[in-house]
């Protein structure tokens, strides 16, 4: 399983944000730069950034501090926050990020998605998808979890049959260091075998990251936090 440390900018700070909640923002005291540099020594071979800013603004906004990132490390980077336009998915690219991630527009657009995984090839996108399990049915969530899509994520997945590579969070256990909800991402790994699936929200200890079998997980507030060791985290993930 791969292991995406991750890392949302506000302001070219890093912050973690509770919930998708920008008013309960937690600021941590480190260089970006520098939290790149010590991802890579720890055995990380990608990391997960988001530009906070651009999601709130629509648009990719820290485009300079991201191309700073991509430039200077050894990692791998996978990009969100404010992708709208082929334009956006391009400069991307082009700057070093090796994969995008589009979010919304996965159910506003979804013939706009399609033709980024056309042009740009499935690998280098990847799809978000933000549930709240009602019911028990995963139902998507769009606009910074504000709106409810009024469908399903198997829904809103079987609209894009060419892609890769999914990133799968329940709203209910970001930021909360409760554990990952291990039914869902089963259950999406059962049906939906043709994505590679990023687990995220709720890891909170190594155990969990142990429990998981998706092809990939995204730990955040944990590594943060100082609850589970990065280095430690890779090795338990080999």
């Amino acid at each position: 399983m791969i292991l995406l440390p991750a890392m949302d900018l506000m302001g070219g700070k890093v912050v973690r944000l509770r919930q998708g909640r920008f008013e309960d923002a937690t600021v941590y005291p480190a260089d970006p730069v520098e939290a790149l540099r010590r991802f890579a020594e720890a055995g990380a071979e990608w990391a997960h950034v988001v530009d906070l800013d651009g999601a709130r603004a629509g648009e990719p906004v820290q485009h300079d501090l991201l191309r700073t990132l991509a430039a200077g490390s050894s990692l791998k980077l996978q990009v969100a926050g404010g992708i709208r336009t082929a334009d956006h998915v391009a400069v991307l690219l082009d700057s070093g990020v090796n994969r995008v991630v589009v979010g919304s527009l996965c159910v506003k657009q979804p013939d706009l998605v399609r033709s980024f995984l056309d042009r740009f090839g499935p690998s280098r996108i990847t799809l978000s998808l933000d549930v709240r399990v009602i019911d028990g049915t995963p139902m998507v969530a769009t606009h910074g979890w504000q709106q409810d899509s009024g469908r399903s994520l198997w829904d809103v997945a079987a609209d894009f049959p060419a892609a890769s590579h999914l990133l799968l969070t329940d709203i209910g256990r970001d930021g909360m260091l409760e554990g990952p909800n291990f039914a869902l991402l089963e259950q999406a790994s059962e049906r939906l075998p043709h994505l590679a699936i990023q687990a995220s929200g709720g890891v909170s200890a190594l155990d969990d990251l142990r429990r998981l079998r998706t092809p990939a997980a995204i730990v955040g507030r944990a590594l943060w936090e100082g609850r589970i060791d990065l280095a430690e985290a890779v090795s338990a993930c080999a």
